[in-house]
């Protein structure tokens, strides 16, 4: 629940504490606050176990924990049904970033240049590389429809 308290912030919680509460009336303060976290945890497992008991049967292995979006996602890569392992590691970000790159500033790369001159064959100008300097002629526009905007 604290993991992330150092000894400094700790130290200082105490010394905060006795200055704020007193020395006398300390022991008690920390009674009270054991208690109410307690009774907080039980009244937890206790709505926990009411809710199991709703769901019925079916959900018998269902964890709250699952309900992380981080610990959902984490289980459900492990659980490789969906083949997204293979997925994950067939996508190569940098590869592609390069190559839209290369496209941007007209070069070819060397991955696409076998497999772009012969896809590319109609469609394109100057052997697959796009001129993104160009400005498109007047007549290249679409017209323009007052009505559809």
């Amino acid at each position: 629940m604290f993991n992330d308290i150092g000894a400094l912030e700790l130290v200082t919680l105490v010394v905060l504490a006795v200055l704020v509460f007193g020395p006398e009336k300390l022991p008690k303060v920390i009674q009270d606050v054991t208690r109410t976290i307690r009774k907080i945890r039980e009244f937890s497992e206790s709505a926990k176990q009411d809710i199991r008991q709703e769901l019925g049967p079916e959900f018998k292995d269902f964890e709250f924990e699952d309900l992380n979006p981080k610990t959902f996602m984490r289980k459900q890569l492990d659980n490789d049904d969906l083949g997204l392992k293979e997925i994950r590691n067939g996508f190569d970000l940098k590869k592609e970033m390069a190559e839209v790159a290369d496209a941007v500033h007209g070069r070819e790369s060397e991955s696409s240049s076998g497999s772009s001159s012969g896809a590319s064959g109609s469609g394109s100008s100057g052997g697959g590389s796009i001129d993104m300097t160009k400005k498109p002629e007047a007549d290249d526009r679409p017209p323009f429809d007052a009505d559809a905007t």
